[in-house]
């Protein structure tokens, strides 16, 4: 089956790419050439980077190998999606644009002649009279012209003898062969054709001035404009989507109304922080950020659900020691990730600890008004270490209200039968590149924000960092300030 999967995924992968090629390099060019051969090494290439960049991070290469395959590699993935829906919307744009040339070539032509069919070929000089009058006929050899009896008048001389073929005709008089050599002209230029048996009128340039010097056809010029617009917003959004994560992520600010919560809890602020991804493109520079805007909000409690890292302690160790200025009232808490499970669970839980946070392995500790709970996250099942909603909040005293940390917005089937009031979570990232909301939607029962389900509230950060590409689409990077309401205030 899992082959057959695998099999299927690289079709896939390897037809929308020659897609791509033809629609972005074969449609654009007249021929074979560099630019076809260059295009065809860039999406090759691209993906190379891009699996090499995952390969690395996952098998724990050389932290500088993942840096150095991680920012072309994993951006080319976020521009290849981009390209993708350009190439695809261009799809309807290409047929309109091409109605539009051709009304406006339409519009542009000289009164009574017609854009599409040839047109008419002048008489040439010299013609008979006949020929010039528009009857579409030659008289006849000896046939005499208009006003002519056929008889010469007296005292006109007597008629000169008839010359052989090779001989002269008289002025105006075309002889045998001139005569039907004119006709066979006179039929080819009525048919419009040229000897390739296509219309004159038809060839590119023809009836503009310069058009000794062909221009591009009105199908390639489409094709130039679609790719050039696609390629174009693609590296915009890519551009703009970076740059959103690489400023740091802004605070958002959310009232949860908890009926058990007394009133003295009322107003109490939770520092909700997930999917810091810390790794070979986000380093120490940004987990400064993160701290500082965290710190700036002058929580009482610092939840950090999950995913802060992908990499090793020995290679991210530097990178997560901002961590240690944190600063709330009443602490700052961790719980594992699905990324942590991918990095050493055990090493980063000892490093958090020693970082100044505190790790809740399946516990759960009595705070003044609430309790507060954590789980692992479900890939430490693999390890023996997957949650356990029992150990962290079995024989608690439900009249408290209980506000449990985990990862996966999908805990929270176990969290509704274990009476909790509020789940924090993050995971999804919001779907990081739209479309790909509609797949986390498909995957998860709160993609970002606050829900309810049943007695339980869920609420689900969008995440203050980026997985694979440092690009979000969609779905702008958040730090979420909770401030916990009590319905007796």
């Amino acid at each position: 089956m899992v082959i057959v999967f695998a099999l299927v995924a690289l079709t896939v992968l390897v037809t929308a790419n020659w897609y791509l090629w033809r629609r972005l390099f074969r449609d654009t060019t007249r021929g074979p050439g560099w630019a076809r051969r260059g295009g065809a090494a860039l999406i090759a290439g691209g993906w190379v980077l891009a699996v090499g960049a995952l390969v690395a991070e996952r098998s724990g290469a050389p932290f500088l190998l993942q840096q150095v395959l991680a920012w072309p590699g994993f951006l080319w993935l976020a521009l290849s999606v981009y390209l993708l829906l350009g190439v695809v919307v261009g799809e309807a744009v290409r047929p309109l644009l091409r109605r539009f040339l051709e009304r406006r070539a339409r519009a542009g032509a000289p009164a009574g002649t017609s854009v599409a069919g040839p047109r008419p070929d002048p008489v040439p000089v010299g013609a008979p009279a006949l020929e010039r009058s528009g009857s579409g006929q030659n008289p006849a050899p000896g046939t005499p012209g208009p006003g002519e009896s056929g008889q010469r008048k007296p005292g006109r001389g007597k008629p000169e003898p008839e010359e052989s073929g090779s001989a002269k005709s008289g002025p105006g008089r075309p002889g045998p062969e001139q005569a039907d050599s004119r006709q066979q002209a006179s039929g080819q230029q009525a048919s419009g054709r040229s000897a390739s048996g296509r219309s004159a009128s038809a060839e590119p340039g023809a009836g503009r001035p310069g058009a000794g010097a062909p221009s591009p056809s009105r199908r390639l010029f489409v094709a130039r404009v679609a790719a050039g617009a696609a390629a174009a917003a693609a590296a915009g959004t890519v551009g703009y989507g970076t740059y959103g994560v690489l400023r740091g992520p802004r605070v958002k600010r959310v009232t949860v109304a908890l009926a058990k919560l007394p009133r003295a809890a009322h107003g109490y602020r939770i520092a909700v922080v997930s999917d810091i991804h810390l790794g070979p493109v986000l380093g120490r520079g940004f987990a400064q950020k993160v701290v500082d805007t965290i710190n700036a909000t002058q929580p009482d409690l610092i939840a950090v659900v999950g995913d802060l890292v992908d990499g090793s302690v020995k290679d991210l160790g530097p990178a997560a020691a901002p961590l240690s200025q944190l600063r709330a009232r009443h602490g700052s808490y961790f719980v594992t990730g699905n990324h942590e499970y991918f990095s050493g669970a055990a090493s980063w839980v000892e490093e958090v600890r020693r970082l100044g946070l505190t790790p809740l392995e399946n516990a759960r500790t009595e705070l003044g008004w609430f309790d507060l709970a954590g789980v692992n996250d479900i890939a430490g099942e693999s390890e023996g270490q997957g949650p356990d909603f029992t150990r962290a909040l079995g024989g608690r005293d439900t009249a408290r209200a209980c506000v449990l940390l985990a990862h996966q917005p999908v805990q929270i089937h176990d969290a509704m039968r274990h009476g909790v009031d509020l789940q924090l979570s993050g995971h999804t990232h919001g779907g990081q590149l739209w479309p790909g909301n509609f797949v986390a939607a498909a995957a998860n029962p709160t993609v970002a924000g606050l829900e309810r389900h049943g007695d339980t509230q869920l609420y689900v950060s969008r995440g203050a960092g980026a997985w694979g590409p440092p690009t979000r689409v969609g779905a702008p990077s958040d730090i979420t300030v909770v401030e916990l309401a009590s319905r007796h205030a």
